[in-house]
């Protein structure tokens, strides 16, 4: 899961982003609304905490221009000012919830959860099953029948991606934005790299699940019924 942190204060904007990394989250920090527009508009991410008090353009504005333009991802406002006319305003305009500051990290972590359940999201501590396969992304251990494996996090988080998506092929193209962010010039033979590994992990495990290549398109994972079966 990717969170985008929109933020002018940085020293709480870095504090949050190290407390959701510790949680297993992605995470990407802007600390003003124009650029943080720019971010949300290319639909990578899957909640925003959204700073009310923003230079250029505040939360507010920006919430109402992605609610119009259809973009449906959870927004948790954040603020210094906890009136309830301010809060009325937020969830008026199609916030998902509201914190003002100070606030505890347990809270906001809860509420980040409670806000992916809402959208439909798979939370980072729930498991996701697919054919014989389950993977734990709160500890990272991937289990097939009666054997099990611990991942390392990008192929937790790779593997994550591809179930939550298991009915669409995912382009590498979109498998980078999601696992190193936007402004990152991480190369697609690093996608590569990393499906390799996993692909030996399902074969170590015995899985009926494989990742098929689409050529020239990206990845999606299948159920086979012959697990030596190769794509």
């Amino acid at each position: 899961m990717r969170i985008l942190i929109v933020e002018d204060e940085m020293g709480l904007a870095e504090a949050l982003a190290q407390i959701l990394m510790k949680n297993h989250y992605y995470v990407d920090i802007v600390n003003d609304g124009e650029t943080g527009l720019d971010y949300i508009l290319t639909g990578i991410y899957d909640l925003l905490l959204l700073d009310i008090m923003l230079p250029e353009i505040d939360g507010i504005t920006i919430l109402r221009a992605i609610r119009e333009k259809g973009i449906a991802t959870p927004v948790i406002l954040l603020s210094a000012k906890g009136d309830i006319s301010d809060k009325v305003s937020g969830l008026d305009n199609g916030a998902d919830d509201y914190m003002a500051k100070p606030f505890s990290t347990d809270e906001l972590l809860a509420r980040i959860r409670a806000a992916l359940r809402r959208n439909n999201e798979v939370v980072p501590d729930d498991s996701l099953k697919f054919g014989d396969l389950e993977l734990t992304m709160s500890t990272l251990m991937l289990s097939c029948k009666e054997k099990e494996l611990k991942l390392i996090l990008k192929e937790g988080k790779l593997l994550e991606l591809l179930l939550i998506r298991k009915n669409t092929v995912t382009s590498k193209e979109q498998i980078i934005e999601k696992l190193w962010g936007l402004d990152s010039d991480v190369e697609h033979n690093n996608v590569e790299v990393y499906i390799s590994f996993l692909r030996k992990k399902l074969v170590f495990l015995h899985s009926t699940v494989q990742i098929k290549t689409i050529r020239g398109v990206g990845y999606m994972v299948e159920v086979i019924s012959d697990v030596h079966q190769t794509s």
